[in-house]
């Protein structure tokens, strides 16, 4: 009997399985103890190390850093009308994308996911993907030589030619949020529309739109936060056009002066925690 119930008892490993396979939140919190670590120390680390850097000050003499708290960076960016300037300019670039790729990618996502057949649909997928799989620089390159003066285009540069590359760069991104959204639509809702009399813009407005708007959301997001923080199409297509990435790099390279590039790039962190914060209240965010 001793020999046999010793044998039959869990050992720890056992006890642990039974334990974890009891409190299901605790599962759960040692599954994502990891990436949850990394998150942490990784980005918000980061950001952390970032808005501390942004209160410190550059020896003007010597270049170096002087760690001692000063508002001095915010204040040259409030007071200063070149930055209030380029930040409103990189807002409105950030929305002119999202908006360009909204209206190219809907009627796109729509055919994808309602029209086309299934074959098709794994064709347009792989179509709409292969644009991610060349590099960033190449298709930046692609696009100024296009809009140069002997190009295709011949727009020349500036923030038109900026506007238009950053759409094309993440279009990608609109795109298969909203086909992810779409797909989900059942199509007895647009056929009960029909059959009750709604046309094309009613069936859109009353069906379609309301269903799709978290989608819509997930992809603002990503092309949005992506065009607000860019400043390599800047470099290359922009001319002299400035946005608060190209700050950034600036103060950090030729200029020398961490803490303002610190500073600088707290605006884009503040915006989309704003932007997150307006479309949460729609409730888009938690219909993902």
């Amino acid at each position: 009997m001793t020999t046999s119930a010793a044998l039959s008892r869990p050992g720890p490993r056992g006890r642990l399985a039974a334990f974890l396979h009891r409190h299901a939140r605790v599962r759960l919190s040692l599954l994502l103890s990891a990436p949850l670590a990394w998150l942490g120390l990784a980005y918000l680390g980061a950001l952390a190390a970032l808005f501390v850097t942004a209160f410190w000050s550059t020896d003007t003499f010597t270049g170096d850093l002087v760690r001692s708290f000063t508002w001095a960076n915010f204040q040259d960016l409030v007071t200063g009308d070149v930055y209030r300037t380029i930040a409103l300019r990189s807002l409105g670039v950030a929305v002119a994308v999202t908006l360009i790729d909204l209206i190219v990618a809907f009627p796109m996502a729509f055919a994808m996911a309602k029209l086309a057949s299934p074959r098709a649909q794994r064709w347009l997928v792989i179509l709409v993907l292969t644009p991610l799989w060349a590099s960033y620089l190449v298709k930046a390159y692609a696009w100024r030589v296009m809009l140069s003066s002997d190009g295709v285009l011949g727009w020349g540069y500036g923030l038109t030619a900026t506007i238009a590359t950053l759409s094309y760069l993440w279009l990608p991104y609109m795109i298969l949020p909203i086909y992810a959204g779409l797909e989900r639509l059942p199509s007895s809702l647009l056929d009960a529309a029909g059959d009750l009399g709604a046309r094309g813009w009613r069936t859109f407005r009353t069906v379609v739109w309301p269903l799709s708007f978290p989608a819509v959301v997930a992809g603002s997001i990503f092309t949005f936060s992506l065009s607000l923080g860019d400043y390599i199409t800047v470099k290359i297509v922009g001319g002299k056009s400035q946005l608060i990435g190209n700050v950034v790099y600036d103060n950090i390279g030729a200029a020398n002066n961490l803490p303002f590039a610190a500073a600088v790039a707290t605006v884009p962190v503040v915006i989309m925690l704003v932007y997150l914060t307006a479309v949460r209240r729609t409730g888009a965010l938690e219909n993902l």
